[in-house]
């Protein structure tokens, strides 16, 4: 074992772990229970399942900060010790360039009633701004 293995805060961590995974397992032998009465369902039988997992998830996580940060480690070594190679890109594949449609000239606007002075300004005005729409594009 390397030196400093097993540290206060590796034990509380590893002890923490086991609580956790005990108290989750009596959950689910609990819910067992639960299951198994007059009044069970299978949403108890699912919790059955479920607890265990609970209590695996810390031990889990710890196991996968180790590993990241050992990763990490590694990374800085390598960057310092200048020991990286250099892998070469790939050149980004260029995306054709999208066809766009051309702008079509404004429709004329069909008078079904003559002599509505307020909807002919309003249809005026709606040409106006697609017009400027258009020439901005």
């Amino acid at each position: 074992m390397p030196a400093g293995f097993l540290t206060p805060k590796r034990l509380s961590i590893g002890a923490l772990c086991l609580l956790s995974l005990i108290v989750c397992c009596g959950l689910a032998w609990w819910q067992w229970g639960r299951f198994e009465s007059a009044s069970g369902t299978f949403q108890n039988l699912g919790y059955v399942l479920q607890w265990p997992l609970f209590g695996l998830f810390p031990a889990f996580m710890v196991l996968r900060i180790r590993k990241l940060r050992q990763e990490a480690a590694a990374q800085d070594a390598a960057a310092r010790d200048g020991a990286a190679q250099e892998v070469a890109q790939p050149e980004p594949v260029k995306a054709p360039e999208p066809k766009l449609p051309k702008p079509r000239a404004p429709k004329p606007v069909l008078r079904v009633h003559e002599g509505e002075d307020e909807l002919d300004a309003y249809n005026r005005y709606l040409a106006e701004l697609n017009a400027r729409d258009q020439q901005d594009r």
